[in-house]
């Protein structure tokens, strides 16, 4: 089997990790896949550096240069399928022809409608098969207009890491300035208005009320980190939020973390948490989109029902007051990952898709 996978967007988010694992997955099971990306991408350079074949296009006028890419691949590449792993690759595969060709698969990360036009809709029906990386995605998906028929649900997954160490957590801590008395709460995103940080600024000036050494760490750039900064002024707590931007070794901030919050509004999956879990930190989310597909709510991590400062400062209260609690809390959610949100289980569920539709296409 050979897989083409197309992913144009130039930043690192969840999506294009997923696509690298996918990548270096089916290079585990020898089987082949290439990667189209777009130039200067993150992803594209990581795979590139992993010794996976890229082909570079620019992101161009309608996607057409990566569409003329996909296009002279199909036809000359010996591919048995292609694999579009984000919007734009949609785009860019559909305008190309390849469906006409060989199978099309659409990887679906987003709660977002599908488009109502024509020609979103007619992306959609072409595809073979429409990988939704949850239940409540394929939900979302297939309530806007997508074939149900074509849907299919494969977890986001996570490498499964070693725990890390006492010389590791120290050596974190020191990195953000964290001492031992001192509490740290942290999300790991893009800071957008979505993602609800404005929520744990909110949360953590309420809590140093009774936890006076209560700080919190908010790794990622974008659009909201001005505001973000001025609400922390605002709240009297400048000195307690730490703003880290993009952090690229992001085991730096786990490692230092007491607990991990993810206060996003809409989310399809999250990475992020997956990997929080993973390394044994005791999270909270709130309880919107598919994040109750991840988290068994008193068991694996706790889940709030949202912005209600009250509610998250009394969650992140128990399980900083109850450290049998909140150690309860870690073990299970590394157990809950490992059984159902690994890199492995995501690849395998990756590749029996694949051998379905090419099965499919046989018997046809």
């Amino acid at each position: 089997m050979k897989a083409l996978l197309v992913d144009l967007e130039t930043a690192w988010r969840g999506g294009q990790n997923q696509a690298l694992l996918i990548l270096k997955g089916l290079g585990a099971h020898g089987q082949e896949a290439e990667l189209v990306a777009a130039q200067g991408s993150a992803l594209g350079e990581r795979a590139r550096e992993s010794g996976r074949q890229v082909h570079f296009v620019s992101r161009g006028l309608f996607r057409v240069p990566a569409a003329w890419k996909v296009h002279e691949l199909v036809r000359g590449g010996g591919f048995d399928l292609v694999h579009a792993n984000e919007a734009h690759a949609v785009s860019a595969v559909w305008l190309a022809g390849a469906h006409r060709h060989i199978p099309f698969l659409i990887s679906r990360r987003v709660g977002y409608p599908i488009g109502k036009s024509r020609a979103s809709r007619a992306r959609y029906e072409a595809a073979s098969r429409i990988i939704a990386n949850s239940n409540w995605v394929a939900e979302q998906a297939a309530s806007s207009g997508a074939p149900r028929e074509k849907l299919t649900v494969v977890y986001e997954g996570t490498e499964i890491p070693a725990l890390f160490t006492v010389a590791e957590r120290v050596a974190a801590r020191s990195r953000w300035g964290i001492s031992d008395h001192e509490q740290l709460l942290g999300c790991v995103g893009v800071l957008l208005p979505d993602k609800g940080q404005e929520w744990l600024i909110r949360a953590v000036a309420e809590l140093r009320k009774e936890f006076r050494g209560a700080k919190l760490l908010l790794a990622g750039d974008g659009p909201c980190l001005s505001k973000l900064k001025v609400l922390a002024h605002e709240l009297g707590v400048p000195e307690a939020v730490l703003f880290t931007g993009f952090v690229k070794d992001v085991e730096s901030v786990y490692a230092a973390l007491d607990v991990f919050l993810l206060p996003s509004f809409f989310e399809a999956l999250n990475n992020s948490l997956l990997a929080a879990m993973a390394y044994e930190i005791p999270c909270i989310a709130f309880h919107r989109g598919a994040l109750g597909e991840i988290i068994e709510n008193e068991k694996s991590g706790l889940l709030v029902s949202g912005p209600d400062v009250a509610e998250i400062c009394q969650a992140v209260g128990r399980i900083l007051k109850d450290q049998r609690f909140a150690a309860s809390l870690a073990k299970e959610g590394r157990i809950r990952v490992e059984r159902n949100f690994s890199a492995e289980r995501m690849v395998d569920g990756i590749i029996r898709v694949y051998e379905e539709v090419l099965g499919s296409k046989t018997r046809h």
